[in-house]
């Protein structure tokens, strides 16, 4: 969602704890049009950022306010600053208001699709159903069942890496590739395969894939070529087809997707191979943001057999270099994100 303008440019200090046995440290809050941004008091360095959709008071109408980033959430913010909270308690507000009343959700449920469902009858068939609540789940709630998602792949590939440094070179590599509006780019350190996708725009990246090239642009090769897939299936369908019809029809009739019904998805989907991508799409959407196809082939093929087309038709040759993918301090950087 975006903040209310009058707000977009305020800061205040805070005390922000990582986590519940972390020391507290002194902080600078920024609010933003989508997040609460936490910066290092004396270095600016960023160090948190927070959806303010997600923002959960701990500590209603108490001072100083106590704020997480989320219920399950181990980092805690307290602030002081009465403007500060009003930003975030008018957010809240606006947000509580949006799920009391029909939203575009509800409204999908008892006008249009009731409606579809006694004429046509088109939606007892459950991939029908699937596709329709889907294509009317909207962002901030892709965002939440993609988290829950990554939650369940956990217990394999562990939380996904985090350092301040290295996730800003994450965020210039997404600008960079898919615009500042394209997600995020999230490294997992074990087990997944080159990289997958989530609801929420989120692209995942493993952390083998980072470490096995010198240069950024196979990985900039994969995570196009990820975002395509994304494309080609909504990657929410593949969820609710996991979770079943009855969470299904209560994510569509409420708003809300059971969390026990995701589980086993996150080993499903890791066990599941990439779809394919065809050859022109990936040269296109290469070209399109200059990035070479031939080092992405030959880390598919080191003989390059197999994918001689994207060597062949490689939008850049020698001559007509692109732009850099990512500046060699940021690529050092992101290749550091889950320690050595």
């Amino acid at each position: 969602m975006t903040a209310l303008k009058q707000y977009q440019r305020l800061e205040c200090p805070g005390i922000w704890r990582p986590a519940p046995d972390a020391q507290r440290r002194d902080v600078i809050l920024s609010f933003g049009e989508a997040s609460l941004v936490i910066s290092d008091g004396r270095s600016e360095v960023a160090l948190s950022h927070w959806s303010l959709p997600a923002v959960d008071r701990l500590n209603p109408g108490e001072t100083p306010a106590l704020y997480s980033p989320g219920t399950d959430a181990a980092e805690t913010l307290e602030i002081d600053d009465e403007l500060m909270i009003s930003a975030l308690e008018r957010v809240r507000a606006a947000i509580n208001r949006r799920q009391r009343r029909p939203g575009r959700l509800r409204m999908a449920v008892v006008g249009g699709t009731v409606a579809v469902l006694i004429a046509l009858g088109v939606f007892w068939l459950p991939a029908a159903l699937t596709e329709h609540t889907a294509d009317v789940v909207p962002l901030t709630k892709r965002v939440e069942i993609g988290r829950m998602v990554l939650a369940d792949l956990a217990p394999f590939t562990g939380t996904p890496c985090r350092d301040p440094v290295a996730e800003r070179a994450a965020q210039r590599l997404r600008d960079r590739l898919l615009g500042p509006q394209g997600g995020e780019i999230l490294v997992l350190p074990r087990e997944l395969r080159g990289t997958a996708h989530l609801p929420g725009r989120v692209v995942l990246v493993s952390r083998d894939l980072l470490v096995a090239h010198d240069r950024p642009e196979v990985l900039a090769a994969h995570i196009l070529a990820e975002r395509l897939r994304a494309d080609a299936r909504d990657p929410l369908v593949d969820v609710l087809t996991h979770a079943g019809l009855r969470a299904t029809f209560s994510l569509l009739t409420t708003g809300n997707l059971p969390r026990d019904s995701v589980t086993g998805y996150g080993a499903t989907l890791l066990e599941r191979p990439p779809a394919g991508v065809p050859t022109a799409d990936l040269l296109s959407r290469l070209a399109s943001v200059g990035v070479p196809s031939t080092p992405y082939a030959f880390a598919l093929d080191p003989s390059g057999e197999s994918t001689l087309e994207l060597i062949e038709a490689d939008p850049f040759d020698a001559e007509s270099a692109p732009r850099t993918v990512l500046a060699d301090a940021d690529w050092v950087a992101l290749q550091g994100i889950c320690g050595s």
